[in-house]
């Protein structure tokens, strides 16, 4: 199974999880005090924030296989 990869920096953690997890309709499949992931089946995406003191933005992507 392949799945798009992408993991935002985020200044609030907290707010975005809320954000995303009204946006996705679900919550987080992983959550700790500076990480949160979503494995998502629609759209098809392992989606995750990182909380981070530096610019927000995109921090990495990529393309998850078995």
């Amino acid at each position: 199974m392949k799945r798009f990869h992408v993991n935002l920096a985020v200044a609030d953690l907290e707010k975005s999880t809320r954000f995303y997890s009204t946006l996705f309709g679900a919550e987080p499949s992983v959550l700790k005090n500076d990480y949160a992931k979503w494995m998502l089946d629609d759209p098809r995406v392992n989606f995750s924030l990182s909380a981070s003191n530096r610019q927000s933005g995109i921090n990495h992507i990529g393309l998850q296989a078995d």
